[in-house]
C-alpha cells in the first residue's frame, strides 16, 4: 500500500474509527478523508500537481496532516515550515523549495497564499490520485551554515515506517500523542504516520509545557509519545508531589540526541514507563538503530540497527572498522535522495551508498551503538583528542545534575579547552568547585573542564536539541 492512499482505505475499512484529533477537533476515518479530498480540489484548483512543492505554515494541528495527504493524493511534495521562523528565514525556505502555494493563516504569516479557511471549505473533486516521487523536503536546523532541504521520497517515508511499526511493536491499539513539531521527521513518521499505518490513531498536543504535559498524558491515554532528552528532563524534574496516572503508556521513545543514562533511570523509575531510546538524521528518513523493546535495552546505548538498514563505522581512510570509534555510517532504502539543489554536499555525505552522519561511535561486545560525540564537536585540547560526550556523561551522574553541556573555547597555548555548561534540578544545590571534584573522580586532568558556569536553562533549538552553536557564542566568563 502506498501511503498516500490511507485516508481512503482508512474509511473503507472502518468509517467511523477514530483517527486524528488535535486540541480543537477529533476526525474519524471517514471525516478524515473528507476533509483531504476537499483540500485536494482546492489545491489542484490552484494548479498544484504532479512534482509540485506546498509549502505548509502551521503549528501541531489537524490541518497540518489534511495538507500532506492532499498534496500527495495530487503527486506534489510538501515542505513543512517551523511557524516561530523570521520572514527572512520563511522567504529562503520557501524561495530554496520552490514552493508553488504556501498552506497556513495569513494573519500569522503574509509569506502564505493559501487560506487555511478556503483549504477546509473548499469542495469539488480532488481527480484521481496521482503519482509523485517526492514526498517531504525537511529543512536542517541549519546549526552549521544555511539549513539544507533534504529530500525524501515515498520509498524512503514507506520503508521507514514499515521499520519503526516493526521495531516498536504498534497494532491498532496503539495511541500516539504527538509532542515534537510536524516541521521534523521525527513527529511526522514515529508520531502520525506510523500509527496510522499501524490501523491505530495519533492525537496532537499544541505547545509542550512540563507543568500541564501529564494533565494531557491523563486525558488523551495514549500508549505512547517521542520526545527529546530535554523534554525528560524537564518531566523529571517537576515536582515531587507531581504524581501522574500513566497507566496507558506502553512505552515513551526517545530520539534526536543520545540521553544520559542517569536520566533515563529518573524518569522510569519516577513514571514507571520505560524509555526506547533510538538514533537517526533526517537524513536517514528518521531513526536507524533502536533499543529493543522486547529485548534488552541498555541505557547509554542507541540500540541495535534498524532491520533493512546496515550501520556500520567508518575510519577516515574509508576503511569498515569493525568495534570502533569511528564515523557511523548508515545504507538502507531510508536513505534520503540527497540535499535539494546542493550536488556537492550530496556527494560528500552519500558516498558508495553509505551515509555519512557526522557521528563517532563504537559497537559494545552485544552490537548495541554507542555514541562517542560529534566529529565537530570534538575538542582538540595541546594536541588530544577530547569528546564532550564523555565529560557530559559524568556530569550527568551527579545527582544535582539535569542538564549538561560541554564545549570547546579558544585558549592561546592549548588550542582548545572544554568549558561546561550545567542546568540543576529545582530545589538540587551544587557549586562548579563541587562538581569538578565529582569529575576528578572519574576523568583524566587533560579531560577536566577548565570552568564549569551554572545557569538556569540551556539553550535549544527548534527540536529541542541543546544548541551547542548558541554556547560557543557566548561570551568567555572570567572567573
Amino acid at each position: 500500500m502506498e501511503i498516500a492512499e490511507l485516508p481512503t482505505l482508512r474509511a473503507a475499512r472502518n468509517p467511523g474509527g477514530s483517527c486524528l484529533a488535535d486540541d480543537g477537533e477529533s476526525l474519524d476515518n471517514a471525516a478524515f478523508r473528507d476533509r483531504v479530498h476537499s483540500a485536494a480540489a482546492v489545491l489542484r484548483s490552484r494548479g498544484i500537481g504532479a512534482g509540485d512543492v506546498v509549502a505548509v505554515i502551521l503549528p501541531n494541528r489537524v490541518d497540518l496532516v489534511v495538507t500532506l495527504f492532499a498534496a500527495w493524493h495530487l503527486g506534489a511534495a510538501v515542505t513543512p515550515v517551523n511557524p516561530a521562523l523570521t520572514a527572512p528565514e520563511i522567504g529562503y525556505q520557501l524561495a530554496d523549495s520552490g514552493a508553488a502555494a504556501v498552506v497556513g493563516d495569513p494573519a500569522a504569516s503574509p509569506a502564505v497564499t493559501l487560506d487555511l479557511a478556503a483549504l477546509a471549505a473548499g469542495a469539488g473533486d480532488p481527480g484521481p490520485r496521482a503519482t509523485g516521487d517526492l514526498a517531504l523536503i525537511i529543512y536542517t536546523s541549519g546549526t552549521t551554515g544555511r539549513p539544507k532541504g533534504v529530500l525524501l521520497d515515498h520509498t524512503n517515508i514507506a520503508a521507514m515506517c514499515t521499520m519503526i511499526i516493526d521495531a516498536l511493536r504498534l497494532d491498532a491499539g496503539d495511541h500516539s500523542l504527538l509532542v515534537l513539531p510536524l516541521f521534523h521527521v521525527n513527529g511526522i513518521v514515529v508520531s502520525i504516520l506510523s500509527p496510522l499505518l499501524a490501523g491505530g490513531r495519533a492525537t496532537m498536543s499544541g505547545r509542550f509545557r512540563a507543568e500541564t504535559f501529564f494533565a494531557t498524558v491523563e486525558r488523551v491515554r495514549p500508549t505512547y509519545f517521542s520526545a527529546v532528552p530535554a523534554i525528560y528532563a524537564l518531566l523529571a524534574a517537576l515536582p515531587a508531589d507531581v504524581r501522574p496516572d500513566t497507566s496507558a503508556l506502553r512505552r515513551v521513545i526517545c530520539g534526536a540526541a543520545p540521553m544520559p543514562a542517569e536520566l533515563i533511570t529518573r524518569f522510569e523509575q519516577r513514571y514507571g514507563v520505560p524509555i526506547v531510546e533510538g538514533y537517526g538524521l533526517s537524513e536517514g528518513t528518521c531513526a536507524s538503530t533502536i533499543n529493543p523493546v522486547d529485548g534488552p535495552r541498555r541505557p547509554g546505548t542507541v540500540g541495535l540497527p534498524l532491520p533493512g538498514q546496515e550501520v556500520a563505522l567508518m575510519a577516515p581512510d574509508g576503511t569498515i572498522v569493525a568495534d570502533g570509534p569511528g564515523e557511523v555510517v548508515v545504507r538502507g532504502p531510508n536513505v534520503m535522495r540527497g540535499y535539494l539543489n546542493r550536488p556537492q554536499e550530496t556527494a560528500a555525505t552519500i558516498v558508495d551508498g553509505w551515509l555519512h552522519t557526522g557521528d563517532v561511535g563504537r559497537f559494545d561486545a552485544d552490537g548495541y551503538l554507542v555514541l562517542v560525540d560529534r566529529i565537530k564537536d570534538m575538542i582538540i585540547r595541546g594536541g588530544e583528542n577530547l569528546y564532550p560526550k564523555e565529560i557530559e556523561n559524568v556530569l550527568h551522574a551527579h545527582p544535582a545534575v539535569v542538564e549538561a553541556a560541554v564545549v570547546g573555547v579558544p585558549d592561546p597555548v592549548l588550542g582548545e579547552v572544554p568549558v561546561a555548561n550545567v542546568a540543576l534540578y529545582p530545589g538540587a544545590t551544587a557549586t562548579a568547585a563541587d562538581l569538578l571534584v565529582h569529575c576528578r573522580a572519574s576523568l583524566a586532568r587533560i579531560k577536566l573542564p577548565t570552568r564549569i558556569d551554572i545557569v538556569d536553562a540551556l539553550p535549544k533549538n527548534a527540536v529541542g536539541k541543546i544548541d551547542k552553536l548558541a554556547l560557543r557564542r557566548l561570551p568567555v566568563r572570567i572567573r
